[in-house]
């Protein structure tokens, strides 16, 4: 057999692979979708009428102004909840714009306790963490609520993490997101399309299977005590998944890092191709440190586009366009049937295709190095997830880290 059999031959067995990966993702989908379905109607804990509520501080670190900053950080302070809270903002710069954000929202909210930080000590290569660190001095209530910035809530989400928390064995509350388009144009659209038909349905089939163990910067609930037998902020200023990192902590304490069965919304704010690449990238680079066998198996979450690359090699054959026909229809299902699950609003489905390309080309991308860009700032991760500043690395900072 000559040298161009051989690789026809093997480029054949390659597009069977492919379109055999291509329906277990078909098989995928579907399971996800019942996941999401089951999940979304657990029963949740509610506090007793009338019992007296424990009193809460809500972290909200900021970096610059960010689309919709206002109205993000409005929701937490729209909360029906009976017991005192303290929002704590914090920025790293004298000159950062946020600072005027808040200070409009304590003109907007004369009554609530609303105190902001401005402190550029850096402890670590995280910058977030290092932000907490010196926020976390102002902390004054027993129970701690870190959420990033880019999140909406609804007026009852204080109410039903502290009943969550409140429930025996539990060291800790994290939750689920959705995307809402800031513009509804084309990137931030794809951007929502990644989360609730990728990372959504990924998550809850996770859960379900008892194969994940996450933890979000969305948001993470756990009480003072507890953070402070985790050794503070101070133990993750160099984990570039600083969030992972504190709900593996709080397990550690003893007790569940539970997931409630609602979502809240991340307003994605993507406006060109670049900036939806980049920050897609840091997510995959962040997923691929923290569970690096997870993330080589997610490739049958990619069916469509393994599809399509299955059907244009050599030796295909008719029935693989109907393989990527059907890899298509069970993506739109899935993502039907998170919309319905979780209450939101109906997608373009006409982007799929667009999104699943663009999501295999980022998860295939996220191999070839650990470079990551974060708030303007380039980083390489060690195996270990650590971050180290590029501008430490010395002139071979170019170069992949193994």
């Amino acid at each position: 057999m000559d040298l161009s059999s051989l690789a026809l031959n093997g480029l054949s067995w390659l597009s069977l692979i492919c379109l055999i990966l291509a329906a277990a993702g078909c098989l995928y989908s579907l399971a996800a979708a019942f996941c999401a379905s089951r999940y979304a109607a657990q029963a949740v804990p509610q506090l007793a009428p009338g019992a007296p509520r424990p009193s809460v501080t809500v972290l909200k670190p900021l970096c610059g102004l960010e689309p919709y900053l206002y109205e993000n950080l409005e929701t937490v302070l729209r909360q029906d909840y009976a017991g005192p809270v303290q929002v704590i903002f914090g920025v790293q710069k004298t000159n950062d714009p946020a600072i005027g954000v808040v200070d409009r929202l304590r003109q907007a909210y004369p009554a609530a306790r609303i105190d902001l930080v401005i402190d550029g000590r850096q402890h670590g290569s995280n910058r977030k963490v290092s932000n907490l660190i010196n926020m976390a001095e102002r902390i004054a209530h027993d129970v701690v609520v870190l959420a990033d910035s880019d999140m909406l809530v609804r007026p009852d989400y204080l109410e039903r993490l502290v009943a969550e928390l409140s429930q025996d064995g539990v060291s800790g509350v994290t939750c689920l997101y959705h995307g809402v388009p800031a513009y509804r144009g084309l990137y931030d659209q794809l951007s929502t399309l990644a989360i609730d038909t990728h990372f959504l349905p990924n998550v809850v089939m996770g859960l379900s299977l008892g194969l994940a163990k996450p933890c979000f910067g969305s948001t993470i609930a756990f009480t003072r005590a507890s953070l402070d037998a985790v050794g503070g902020f101070r133990s993750f200023r160099d984990d570039l998944a600083d969030d992972y990192a504190i709900g593996a902590a709080l397990r550690g304490l003893g007790g569940r890092v539970v997931i409630p069965s609602f979502s809240i919304g991340h307003t994605s704010v993507d406006t060109d191709l670049s900036g939806l690449w980049q920050h897609e990238l840091r997510w995959n680079r962040t997923i691929r440190n923290v569970d690096p066998a997870g993330y080589a198996g997610s490739i049958v979450t990619h069916a469509f586009p393994l599809a399509l690359l299955g059907a244009v090699l050599p030796g295909a054959g008719t029935g693989a366009l109907w393989v990527a026909a059907a890899a298509l229809a069970s993506r739109i299902l899935l993502c039907r049937q998170v919309e319905r699950a979780f209450g939101l609003a109906p997608h373009p489905y006409g982007l799929l295709p667009i999104r699943d390309i663009l999501s295999f080309l980022n998860f295939a991308w996220a191999f070839m190095s650990g470079a990551v860009t974060w708030k303007g700032h380039d980083y390489h991760v060690v195996a270990d997830g650590t971050l180290i500043p590029d501008a430490e690395l010395g002139p071979d900072a170019g170069a992949p880290l193994r």
